[in-house]
């Protein structure tokens, strides 16, 4: 019973031949498939018309009938049905224009249960694979903010400009910058505007996995090749298949993987962990990293060869520090998004906290101004986010706050105090009467300060 669980799935089987439809139908049923087997056309159009089915099997001999002519018209009931081809007559060249037409893979008549399981299987756990990347993303577009291309900053400009004109082509690219600069929205933006923005966009992250883990976790695995593998697993690379794959800080990967994945970068080819068959996958390959990999090649750490073949184009993403007109409008967004999230209006800064927002140095990018945005949401709430609301790293590099007891003018401490008092109310009116002032007088006050 545990063995139908694992493998469940909607089947149609579509063959002439009663033996054969037959034979499919006792294998995948033993599998835990429901089956629908059916001898033309006519029934196979009529079939999907009624239920959903993950997976077909298509004889390309339907008596008189062509199951290659077939083909299309499945796939435009059913998008997305994974349609294996099945014949007596496989030769490369059905094979190819099955592949064209949409057919996924295809097995060759006379064929044994056990061909008939694998192929399934990998169906099934490139499926899979496919619902949990689309899940990830769908739960981090709804917890992140949105993609943001817009930039009035040159550099970024220029930057997004060279993304869009490669992303026609199905060249490598090679995206270099700092931590937090926001390589992965420029890689999201390349896959969007290529002519592959209908298939997946998956992302793998090299540092954050062992060599071993990280070779099964991009060409995937067979099964009993490692310790807890149980069964033949798919990687990201087939993931990836007619899309995007992006690899996060690829100067982080050890020597004995940068050579597997030369090959694949160059040929599309490799075999998973504990296989010897070599698979194919048609995958755009855009490689990220913060390192200086001319001198980890130079130092031996970073493999020539494979740095030649992912910069064919390289996209230089600048440090937030050199984007200075896109700084607060950035924080806006951010504000907005986290306010949203925390059902509360939109707050607003004051000049002081534009100010230290501009003038700070952003080492970690925009990544570290996300997070300040957020933290003065959580911390602060105010519909006025002043100097208090930042963290005490971005507030130095401005004029130092006002403190009783030190070296302050009684302007300067007034000031602070008031700034502090409008920060934390909701309107000036109960500002003033927290402060024992009238609003008359409070917003001459604020006006002399520049507020």
């Amino acid at each position: 019973m545990a063995a139908k669980r694992e493998h469940s799935a909607r089947v149609l089987v579509v063959d002439d031949e009663k033996n054969i439809r037959a034979t499919l139908t006792m294998c995948l049923e033993s599998m835990g498939c429901t089956v629908t087997a059916v001898s033309s056309t006519e029934t196979a159009l009529a079939a999907v018309d009624r239920a959903v089915f993950e997976l077909a099997f298509l004889d390309l001999r339907l008596g008189t009938e062509d199951g290659l002519a077939l083909l299309p018209r499945l796939l435009a009931a059913r998008p997305g049905l994974a349609v294996i081809v099945v014949t007596a007559y496989a030769t490369i060249d059905t094979a190819v224009q099955a592949m064209k037409l949409g057919a996924i893979d295809y097995v060759a008549k006379p064929f044994t249960p056990a061909q008939i399981r694998h192929v399934v299987e990998q169906v099934l756990a490139r499926r899979a694979t496919e619902r949990k990347l689309a899940d990830l993303e769908s739960q981090v577009a709804t917890e992140l903010p949105g993609i943001e291309v817009a930039s009035d900053a040159p550099k970024m400009v220029a930057a997004f400009e060279l993304a869009a004109r490669a992303a026609q082509s199905d060249a490598p690219i090679l995206l270099r910058g700092e931590n937090g600069t926001g390589k992965s929205v420029l890689a999201r933006f390349i896959h969007a505007r290529s002519k592959r923005t209908t298939h997946s966009y998956v992302t793998v992250n090299c540092p954050t996995l062992s060599e071993d883990l990280l070779a099964s976790e991009l060409f995937g695995h067979a099964i009993g090749s490692f310790t807890g593998a149980v069964r033949d697993q798919a990687g990201r690379v087939e993931a990836a298949e007619g899309g995007t794959l992006l690899l996060d800080e690829i100067g982080e990967i050890t020597p004995p993987l940068q050579a597997k994945l030369l090959r694949f970068v160059q040929d599309k080819e490799f075999e998973r962990v504990g296989e010897t068959r070599t698979r194919h996958a048609d995958v755009r390959v855009v490689a990220a990293t913060n390192r200086d990999l001319d001198a980890d090649v130079a130092a031996g750490r970073f493999r020539e060869d494979l740095l030649f073949r992912l910069n064919v184009v390289e996209i230089h993403v600048p440090p937030l520090r050199d984007r200075g007109e896109d700084i607060l409008p950035m924080a806006r967004k951010f504000l907005e998004f986290f306010a949203r999230a925390a059902n509360r209006a939109t707050p607003s800064l004051t000049s002081d906290a534009e100010r230290a927002l501009r003038t700070y140095t952003w080492p970690g990018n925009v990544r570290e101004l996300r997070n300040a945005m957020e933290r003065a949401t959580i911390l602060f709430p105010s519909p006025v986010l002043g100097l208090e609301a930042l963290p005490d790293r971005i507030v130095p590099h401005t004029e130092a706050i006002a403190r009783l007891g030190g070296d302050f003018t009684l302007d300067q401490v007034e000031r602070d105090h008031i700034e502090r008092i409008v920060a934390r109310t909701p309107t000036l009116d109960d500002a003033a009467k927290v402060l024992g002032i009238d609003s008359s007088t409070l917003y001459r006050k604020r006006k002399r300060y520049g507020a």
